[in-house]
């Protein structure tokens, strides 16, 4: 936010969401492995929490879609130039494929719709990255302040896609 970056609020607040994906996921393995949750509530839970981060990533992209498209009407703050947040999502860049990948093997071996929806939140995190990433250089580098809106709206489908299929619990079925 002190950058004035909406693709950067878009990055850390789809961040937000992959960890709670995390925590949910690692909740409900956790209680499985020690015997203190039933199939059908861990099943329940799962689904809450899938329809939670649905709306939070529909919610997530239609933000992004008015305050970008305010920006680029020349509404708004332009996008300050951040070095830390360059970093930040360069490292995010490198680290989300391997872990995704990761998530994925891990769900795979464990027959884990939970694990395998966590993956794909991971999977869209990286995207996030790279869009963010290219919107902040762009900006910093050659002073392109409507990269960083543009790069926030490039993310839009890939927001709305993974939103109705967490909304859905599609990722839950794929095996």
């Amino acid at each position: 936010m002190l950058a004035s970056s909406v693709a950067l609020v878009g990055f850390g607040i789809d961040s937000f969401v992959e960890t709670a994906s995390g925590a949910v996921v690692g909740w409900r393995l956790h209680s499985e492995l020690r015997g203190h949750a039933d199939e059908a509530s861990a099943e329940a839970l799962e689904r809450r929490a899938g329809r939670i981060a649905g709306v939070l990533l529909l919610g997530l992209a239609f933000y992004i879609i008015v305050d970008a498209s305010r920006r680029l009407l020349g509404f708004g703050a332009e996008a300050q130039e951040s070095r830390l947040a360059i970093v930040v999502t360069a490292i995010s860049a490198v680290i989300m494929p391997i872990l995704g990948w990761a998530k994925l093997h891990t769900a795979a071996a464990l027959h884990s719709g939970a694990v395998r929806a966590d993956a794909y939140e991971t999977i869209a995190c990286f995207w996030l990255s790279l869009t963010t990433l290219a919107g902040l250089v762009l900006n910093s580098t050659l002073g392109w302040w409507w990269a960083d809106p543009l790069a926030a709206l490039a993310i839009i489908p890939l927001l709305v896609r993974e939103g109705f299929e967490a909304w859905r619990g599609e990722h839950d079925d794929q095996q």
